[in-house]
């Protein structure tokens, strides 16, 4: 595999990694119809986000896996901030309720910094079948560690990218650019509002959390000329940049976004895509596979592009859902096989065979793109989704240097809390709760309290 620049996270301590909210009892004995920390010898406990494509996994697996290994996988599959809530917990902990935890690009390198998760270079030598050097280099220069190891496998990467529908856009006689600006963007959400029945013009995320409202937001402050810290740790929510695209942001939800924005994630929005309930939808690539896939009210409806700007060339972020071994685990060999199933090739010949190649969990294999089936079958968005992965940069995601690396995120591990708690005054201002102004002054003095400067012992 070439070789990789190697990205430095500063370790802090364990406690200013967990996110206050939502973290009491989370660790305390197994959820109500989820894993435990019980099971015989040949079971493992997965925690995971409850994304299309991990519900399919947990419906797969009985198949293609334990059938074949007679490994039995207990899953716990819970909406994004519990699962990280849970997951932060337990791994920080190392209480080994969980064996197999999804993780990303954003937990990988403090999570092994601080021997969270195993390394999986080992497995990865022995298991020829596997094919590390497929996968996509920008997906695998996440989940390694400083020093280049491999601490996670990704189940599908992504970026970003504006979704919308063709046959609304055509009715009403409008083009959508092939790169699109916000204020493009803004003005056709206007003009869809309402072209049909109960149709909105856009979705954008409104529920509050760092990996919720906060992933697409922060692509909008990038390219607005904004971002959460200058090069010397300086907080800068109440700087032109971020204010500007967070009234930006704000007033576009507000005017033109779905019902019940506060409180809609990414799959809320997906269900108002697919449902026709919107327009237009600012999100995640891997989400084209959902609205594409056989029986989708919209597939074939829909069209992709670029994810919009405003100062800068590219905005689209990088992201993997990733499965990681929590290091106290008892049962690393029989977690690697699940986990080897899971990111394979033959895991997506498997989704293909039963719900459709346009169903499958792609954004992390080479093969995958240049696969003549997956192309035909993802025709309306693979390409656009290869190219957003593949040009996201990370190490400088706006106008001005950034301090740590991440375009949706600051990868330093106080950034989910401090983002949460953020996070909240967003949502608050997209409710009509508070406004831009008071939340911003509010995140100022959280971002620059709960950061500070991570760099500085002590």
């Amino acid at each position: 595999m070439p070789a990789r620049k190697r990205v430095t996270v500063v370790a802090v301590t364990v406690g200013l990694a967990i996110t206050a909210a939502g973290c009491a009892g989370a660790g305390g004995g197994g959820s109500s119809g989820g894993a435990s920390a019980e099971g015989g010898a040949d079971s493992i406990n997965v925690i995971m986000v409850n994304n299309p494509q991990m519900e399919d996994l947990k419906e797969l697996t009985p198949k293609y896996f334990t059938e074949r290994t007679g490994i039995e996988v207990n899953f716990e599959v819970l909406p994004e901030n519990e699962a990280r809530d849970k997951i932060q917990t337990d791994f920080s902990s190392q209480a080994g309720q969980y064996d197999v935890a999804t993780i990303s690009n954003y937990e990988v390198p403090f999570f092994s910094k601080q021997k969270f998760v195993a390394p999986l270079d080992d497995y990865i030598a022995e298991d020829d079948a596997f094919d590390q050097d497929d996968i996509l280099e920008p997906i695998a220069q996440g989940l390694e560690g400083e020093d280049g190891t491999t601490y996670a496998e990704p189940f599908y990467g992504e970026s970003s990218f504006l979704m919308y529908r063709k046959d609304v856009f055509d009715a009403k006689g409008l083009t959508m650019p092939e790169k699109p600006t916000w204020d493009e963007v803004a003005d056709l959400a206007a003009q869809v509002d309402g072209a049909e029945p109960g149709m909105k013009g856009i979705c954008l995320r409104g529920l509050a959390g760092w990996g919720q409202v906060f992933a697409p937001l922060t692509t909008v402050v990038n390219t607005f000329g904004g971002q959460w810290f200058d090069e010397d740790w300086n907080a800068q929510l109440t700087e032109p940049g971020f204010t500007d695209a967070t009234t930006f942001y704000v007033d576009l939800v507000r005017a033109h976004g779905e019902s019940g924005a506060a409180q809609a994630g990414f799959t809320e929005c997906l269900n108002a895509t697919s449902q026709g309930g919107v327009a237009m939808w600012y999100d995640a690539t891997s989400a084209a596979g959902t609205l594409e896939a056989e029986g989708s009210p919209v597939k074939g409806k829909m069209g992709y592009v670029a994810a919009p700007v405003k100062e800068t060339d590219s905005s689209g972020w990088i992201y993997s859902w990733a499965f990681g071994i929590q290091e106290s685990s008892q049962k690393k060999d029989a977690a690697w096989e699940f986990i080897s199933f899971a990111a394979s090739q033959g895991y997506e010949e498997n989704v293909a065979e039963e719900l459709g190649w346009a169903r499958v969990p792609a954004g992390k294999r080479a093969s995958t793109y240049a696969n003549p089936e997956y192309q035909e079958a993802a025709s309306a968005f693979y390409q656009q989704t290869e190219d957003a992965i593949t040009s996201a940069n990370p190490q400088q995601p706006g106008i001005d240097p950034a301090p740590a690396p991440g375009i949706q995120f600051v990868a330093v591990p106080q950034f989910s809390g401090v983002a949460t708690q953020v996070s909240q005054g967003i949502s608050d201002a997209i409710a009509g709760r508070t406004t831009v102004e008071e939340a911003l002054e509010n995140g100022q003095q959280l971002a620059q309290s709960g950061v500070g400067d991570p760099n500085k012992e002590g």
